[in-house]
């Protein structure tokens, strides 16, 4: 009897030796040992979502899954569907190392997108379910989808943003969240005409945007120092106007070919490209470029120093508005998107008179081309042509008169972005030991850039005349991109979240936290950005 349990004892043993592997060893076998990183809570990522129910088990990406796509809902889809998942399949593949083929077969595990959710999601908005046998995601248009992809980019580890393989494990925590966004318009511009940036550094800066869900690229595309936009009917504009930028340098500009590439990529990233020309100020570019531009009929020379306020095209000219017309024509025939932004700011050299003279006879050229008109909110000076766009940049001392204004034009029907100076302004200083940027709306933290309102930040504005919120970056100091990326980050995706998020997800204390966790990612980008102490960024 002894000999014959003997060989039972002995199998239970290695059993047992079997089932108490190191924590360790059991981690590095099946990814899920007490010595791997919890996965990250669904409610930490920026911008916050708008509802999270965390429950069950959570997911692992192994050599085993796929991207699974449903394509049952007509040719369109299936190829909208098709390119978002093969851009999830892009970022995750350095970084894990494995195949994650994408197929149209149905199965139980692995990661699903698919098009068909219900109207409450509205067009940008999905909704991520994560259980053990995957990840399903949904959204009701391709945008939702590819916004719903940043989301789950964002829970796995910060080393999937890694170009090279890494140890994982990927693990995605349980449960549910929907998502959809506050404002419609959530917008970043860049100011190429101050300091040129080149095709590649555009989309740097693109791809950066499209992580925090910002859909509006708006491109400063002249000023004083530089005309950055190939015009077929003014040539000079761009071979003379755009040779030179803020303190020397050779400038420079983008063809017809290059803006429309920009177009591309940003719409594969799903973000609408908004060019301005700005005008009748800021325009010595333009008038440097051709003589019969000017009153006197004399081009003055190119400028690259950074005052405002000098120039103006010619109001009681002709010509100015053949011009005008010119280059709303062939921008607009460019540019897909519905909006053409006209500027309009700082026109000091313009009479009052004149501004509302220009502006009541420009906006309906805008109009005529098809597209919406923005202006900077001095342009609610002029009679408001209905359904345009003012972009208030005001701050802490805009006089009451010129508040009052914008108010009154939202009561007429305008509606408002807002980007004021002192919360959204990037290239603010954070403080009086930042060496880039300006200060002339004072210093702007990042608390401060993250802590505000748009639905109750004007006085006499109501809710629904607010179509968004929008980070400009402006470039009299910024040359290069990391100069670019230490401005915006961390004080972009904070902006970004005042565009998404509801206000009652919105608290500065859990932000701070969230904002943290995301600098390891960053490093893992290559993104230069300024260690704020308000923030506890991790250690080591």
């Amino acid at each position: 009897m002894r000999r014959r349990l003997r060989p039972l004892l002995t199998l239970c043993a290695a059993l047992l030796a079997v089932t108490a592997l190191p924590t360790a060893q059991a981690g590095a076998a099946g990814g899920t040992g007490s010595a791997d990183p919890p996965p990250r809570p669904l409610d930490q990522i920026v911008p916050a979502p708008t509802s999270v129910q965390p429950g069950g088990a959570g997911y692992t990406i192994t050599p085993r899954t796929a991207i699974r796509v449903d394509a049952g809902h007509g040719r369109s889809a299936a190829r909208e569907v098709r390119r978002t998942a093969e851009q999830l399949a892009t970022l995750l593949r350095p970084s894990t190392g494995y195949r994650l083929p994408i197929t149209g077969r149905p199965g139980r595990d692995g990661i699903l997108l698919r098009l068909g959710g219900g109207r409450e999601l509205g067009a940008e908005g999905y909704r991520l379910q994560i259980t053990r046998h995957g990840a399903v995601l949904t959204a009701r248009k391709s945008a939702g989808l590819f916004h719903g992809v940043q989301t789950l980019r964002q829970l796995l580890p910060d080393a999937v943003e890694a170009r090279s393989e890494q140890p994982g494990p990927w693990r995605l925590a349980g449960g549910t969240i929907t998502d959809t966004p506050r404002y419609g318009y959530r917008g970043a511009m860049l100011d190429v005409s101050r300091h040129f940036f080149s095709v590649d550094k555009v989309k740097r800066y693109i791809d950066q945007l499209a992580l925090y869900k910002i859909n509006k690229l708006h491109l400063h595309l002249s000023d004083d120092q530089g005309w950055r936009i190939a015009i077929d009917s003014w040539p000079r504009l761009a071979t003379y106007g755009g040779s030179t930028q803020a303190g020397g340098g050779p400038g420079g500009y983008y063809t017809k070919d290059d803006y429309r590439e920009i177009i591309r990529y940003a719409a594969d990233r799903h973000l609408t490209v908004v060019p301005e020309i700005d005008m009748p100020g800021h325009t010595n570019a333009a008038l440097a470029s051709y003589a019969e531009l000017n009153c006197d009929g004399k081009a003055p020379p190119l400028y690259t120093g950074t005052e405002v306020g000098f120039s103006s095209l010619c109001v009681p000219l002709d010509r100015t508005y053949d011009f005008v017309d010119d280059v709303i024509r062939e921008l607009a025939a460019m540019t897909p998107g519905p909006y053409l932004h006209i500027g309009g700011d700082e026109a000091h050299s313009t009479s009052h008179e004149d501004y509302v003279a220009f502006m009541n006879r420009v906006q309906p050229v805008v109009a005529k081309y098809g597209k919406t008109a923005i202006g900077w909110h001095q342009i609610t000076a002029a009679e408001p042509v209905e359904g345009n766009i003012a972009q208030y940049w005001g701050y802490d001392e805009t006089g009451a008169d010129e508040r009052a204004q914008v108010a009154a034009a939202t009561r007429k029907g305008t509606k408002l972005v807002l980007s004021p100076a002192d919360r959204a302004y990037l290239d603010m200083k954070y403080d009086e030991d930042t060496p880039l940027g300006l200060s002339w709306a004072g210093y702007v933290s990042v608390e401060r850039s993250y802590d505000w309102d748009p639905a109750t930040y004007l006085d006499g504005v109501s809710e629904d005349a607010v179509l968004g919120v929008e980070a400009p970056m402006w470039s009299e100091t910024l040359s290069t991109s990391p100069q670019v990326e230490y401005m915006a980050f961390p004080r972009l995706p904070g902006l970004a979240e005042a565009g998404w998020s509801a206000q009652s997800t919105r608290d500065w204390d859990s932000y701070r936290n969230r904002l943290a966790q995301q600098a390891p990612r960053w490093d893992h980008l290559g993104i230069d950005y300024y260690k704020a102490p308000q923030i506890p960024w991790p250690q080591g």
